[in-house]
């Protein structure tokens, strides 16, 4: 059933009810905490890329906060171990039994703190629990429960003490965007506010996790013409047949976009995807998915170019089907 006229009004104006309370934490940054938003609702997971100190963990903290339920942060270190993410299983003996001890990721929201100085074998103990929302223990299955969002924060590989993540793990995350810093403007007022270490610390829950269910269906519903379906699917077919890419977007990845067009486009309060959505969200969708080959790596290109170009190069749908 599609989404109707009255049920997407409610939807934009509850979104913008969600970015307006987180936007009280990380100010200046509007389209960030939209896409952020965006990947919540789509039901997906957030991977945010930045130098320390532009907000991150802030902008993670602060979409915690914003939804009634539980949290839960993880302070990715090189020491830290699977076990230490996933959970444990201990031998009771006095009930003579082996109990499951639940580790930080059973929660709605889980804060993955500077994910990429964690080893490989660490940062995939997530590839499970992001894709499927459970995890399995001693070849035992338990589910984390729905709504399930991983928000993962990194430091640029460039930087000391830092492994990069596994391309199947990268292709996991729904979306990935980056903060920037401040403009002027925000940058007063953040520093006006100094004696407030923690602004998160003061936002109160805007949307229960049954809410977010809710909002995620609704976003499901959006019709998208079979036009801009062939636009997405041209869209990805050309980033694996383009000269300087090694590896391109996936069949997950064009699914990615599917489900975050129907969702920004029912937070604008339409109930129909539109081409520009689409290239609105290409580059935080499909960018990171993106692997180049050797010579272009070598001469500086970047995956966001490859996709900006490809972008220009195939014409959107003019007319519906």
């Amino acid at each position: 059933m599609t989404i109707t006229p009255e049920q997407s009004a409610w939807y934009a104006e509850t979104f913008d009810a969600l970015v307006h309370n987180v936007g009280q934490a990380v100010l200046g940054k509007d389209h960030a905490v939209r896409l952020a938003l965006t990947c919540m609702l789509a039901e997906g997971h957030l991977l945010l890329e930045d130098a320390p100190g532009t907000g991150k963990t802030s902008l993670a903290k602060a979409i915690a906060a914003t939804v009634q339920g539980t949290h839960s942060r993880i302070q990715f270190t090189p020491d830290l171990l699977p076990s230490d993410v996933t959970g444990v299983t201990i031998y009771d003996q006095g009930a003579r039994h082996f109990e499951f001890h639940p580790g930080p990721v059973f929660a709605s929201v889980v804060l993955a703190d500077e994910i990429n100085r964690a080893s490989p074998k660490t940062q995939s103990a997530l590839l499970e629990v992001m894709e499927e929302s459970k995890v399995t223990v001693d070849k035992v299955s338990h589910p984390v429960g729905r709504p399930f969002m991983v928000i993962a924060t990194q430091n640029p590989v460039e930087q000391a003490g830092t492994y990069r993540l596994p391309e199947a793990q990268l292709d996991r995350f729904l979306i990935k965007t980056s903060i920037g810093y401040p403009d002027h403007d925000a940058m007063i007022e953040i520093l006006a506010g100094s004696a407030e270490r923690d602004r998160t610390a003061h936002l109160t829950p805007r949307i229960t996790t049954e809410a977010v269910g809710e909002m995620a269906q609704l976003g499901a519903s959006v019709h998208i013409d079979t036009a801009v379906l062939d636009y997405i699917a041209r869209l990805t077919e050309q980033t694996r047949a383009d000269a300087q890419t090694a590896l391109g977007v996936s069949v997950r990845g064009a699914l990615a976009l599917v489900r975050t067009a129907k969702v920004w486009a029912a937070s604008q309060g339409r109930t129909y995807v539109i081409p520009d959505d689409v290239k609105l969200l290409a580059e935080p969708v499909l960018a990171h998915r993106i692997m180049l080959d050797t010579e272009a790596e070598f001469a500086g290109v970047t995956p966001q170019q490859v996709l900006r170009r490809i972008l220009d190069e195939t014409a959107p749908p003019a007319t519906r089907v």
